[in-house]
């Protein structure tokens, strides 16, 4: 078998193999033998029909898989000698061959790039400092309580805070549009949910009031055939309630999951959370932060295919967030915005294999137990999911190359200068914002 390779950019590689004649016909040969100790034609007994019945009637289909089969074969040789390692499936292109019978082909791959990390003494990371009080835990049950407010009827006209309840029907140029009715629908003021103009028309009305509203859509509105356009509602209020905080009492502290131990215990609960939040808000902060410096210190070139490949994963991502139906995932929105986001996750792929790589890095079994157990614990048997987890290679592979990429981050911080800064949770978590 000869090959060559020959580089035709920063990362395509060309490589063309030449198989001869006596390969190809050994090859060949074994196929037919093999292929006539079971085959069935008209007038032989099985397995008996001669070798040249055999390659007149099927030799032109036998040989060309064992063409593709010797494509394969050769092209795995071939890569594995000159230690290539192409991004994706080489493209075949057939050759002319110098022989007759030779076999003959050219493979057009991208490999991956020679990655040196550089200027890691050279990165300085600030790495946020702050601790949760008991301030931050009296602000977060007050929190709390605002998110489970009681309402009562009032009779006075509607405002701030108040929930109206509303039954209204809207039309453009006097015809009613699809989604333009409604009927006890209850809206809070102040939170600005409703369209500008339909909630500012609430304000001061009481139950048993009715108000015809123009409402403009704004040009951006979800709904192409709505957008831009001048509405006219006719808005009837039948109920404001105005809410109330709530007691912080047992029941409350029951509305929250904890049954026991009363408002002490729950704010040890909330505490605890909040703590958690931080660390992972911190974390997040200095990872993004680290991994930023790092792609800036040593720009790489990147495999067109990989970064192609990145963008299909996240264009298909982006249609399971908005609810797309299976049929629907080969309908891509446009490559474009998608195509820094595919860069750096294909930049970040290299660097961190570097890191992983240098550092013989494994994955810490305590991290990956942790792992197994924060996945399983959103299903109504927790147990029996990590359980699962475990048996399956390709959800414990997942799981363990998440946890390598965080002992790559913690081994590029021990390398890197960090420089703690004094903050507060309230700054870190934009809390109250």
């Amino acid at each position: 078998m000869m090959v060559q390779v020959e580089s035709t950019g920063a990362l395509e590689r060309r490589m063309e193999v030449s198989v001869p004649a006596s390969e190809v016909e050994q090859a060949y040969n074994a196929r037919l033998k093999s292929f006539g100790r079971t085959a069935r034609l008209k007038g032989f007994r099985p397995g008996k029909a001669p070798l040249a019945v055999i390659a007149r009637q099927f030799g032109p289909q036998i040989r060309e898989e064992v063409v593709g089969e010797l494509v394969r074969s050769s092209l795995g040789t071939a890569l594995n000698e000159h230690r290539l390692a192409p991004v994706t499936g080489p493209r075949i292109e057939p050759l002319p061959a110098a022989g007759a019978g030779d076999l003959k082909y050219a493979a057009v791959f991208e490999v991956y790039p020679t990655i040196e990390l550089k200027g890691l003494d050279s990165i300085e990371v600030v790495r946020p400092r702050a601790e949760v009080t008991s301030g931050d835990v009296d602000a977060m049950i007050e929190n709390l309580r605002a998110q489970r407010p009681n309402f009562s009827a009032v009779v006075r006209p509607a405002t701030d805070g108040d929930r109206v309840t509303v039954d209204f029907e809207g039309s453009i140029d006097g015809v009613p549009f699809e989604g333009g009715k409604g009927e006890g629908v209850p809206v809070m003021l102040g939170q600005g949910r409703m369209l500008k103009d339909f909630e500012a028309a609430l304000y001061g009305m009481q139950a048993g009031e009715t108000r015809v509203q123009p409402v403009s859509f704004p040009a951006d509105y979800g709904k192409a055939e709505l957008a831009g356009k001048a509405a006219q509602f006719t808005i009837k209020v039948t109920r404001v309630e105005e809410s109330q905080l709530p007691e912080i009492d047992q029941a409350f502290c029951e509305a929250y999951g904890v049954a026991d131990g009363g408002v002490e215990q729950l704010r040890r609960e909330v505490e605890d959370n909040m703590r958690r939040e931080l660390a992972d808000n911190i974390r997040g902060r200095v990872r993004a932060a680290v991994l930023d410096k790092l792609l800036a210190a040593n720009p790489i070139e990147l495999p067109r295919a990989a970064v192609e490949n990145q963008i299909r994963a996240l264009q298909v991502d982006w249609l399971r967030r908005v609810g797309a139906k299976p049929e629907q995932l080969k309908e891509a929105p446009p490559r474009q915005p998608f195509e820094e986001g595919a860069k750096r996750r294909v930049a970040l792929m290299l660097l961190v294999g570097e890191i992983i790589r240098q550092g013989r890095l494994t994955p810490d079994k305590a991290r990956l137990e942790e792992r197994i157990e924060s996945a399983a614990a959103g299903y109504s048997d927790p147990e029996d999911a990590a359980r699962q987890i475990r048996a399956s290679d390709e959800l414990r592979s997942q799981l363990e190359g998440g946890v390598l990429e965080d002992q790559a981050v913690d081994w590029l911080l021990e390398r890197v200068k960090v420089t703690d800064q004094p903050s507060t949770f309230k700054e870190l978590m934009n809390f109250g914002a």
